[in-house]
């Protein structure tokens, strides 16, 4: 599998792409807040943050999947959610981790997270992951997060766990 990273400055390039990946792994959910239009809203409001960082997976030039974020602004965290006191340090907040359904189960999404986690200069890894997709919490429980709190981003928001992984090597 290519990996290619992409940081603020080519949000613009990918951003279709990235568009594309969503509805197809959401193309079987109704749910307006799995709606392209609301995607489109976070992916512009996260892709616009100066040290966003996103990594793509192709394999044969087309998408496999992708993540991306950014490392939060001193003492930020999840709108809604409390930041524990053992959250020290910098923290790079992994707002999407998308791989298409066919290439679930084959290590790809593992090789795409550690490509975009690998070089950052943060000291911890959050994620947030609808509670409701145990199989996809122990999936990160195996690649060493933790759930720290549990909370509900928004009135017509699913409940979502929210996990850290320390980074090895953090400064």
């Amino acid at each position: 599998m290519e990996l290619r990273r992409y940081g603020q400055g080519g949000a613009a390039g990918v951003r279709g792409l990235l568009l594309d990946v969503h509805d197809a792994v959401y193309a079987d959910n109704p749910d307006p807040f799995h709606s392209r239009e609301r995607f489109t809203y976070f992916l512009d409001l996260w892709s616009s943050r100066k040290n966003w960082q996103c990594v793509v997976g192709r394999e044969g030039g087309d998408a496999v999947g992708y993540a991306y974020g950014a490392v939060l602004a001193p003492g930020g965290w999840w709108k809604g959610s409390v930041r524990g006191r053992e959250v020290r340090g910098a923290v790079f907040a992994l707002s999407e981790l998308m791989v298409l359904p066919k290439w679930r189960g084959t290590g790809r999404a593992r090789r795409i997270h550690d490509a975009l986690i690998a070089p950052l200069a943060a000291d911890v890894v959050s994620l947030q992951v609808e509670t409701g997709h145990a199989k996809v919490v122990r999936l990160y429980e195996s690649w060493g997060y933790r759930s720290v709190d549990q909370y509900a981003a928004g009135d017509d928001s699913p409940p979502y766990t929210v996990m850290v992984k320390r980074l090895t090597g953090a400064r």
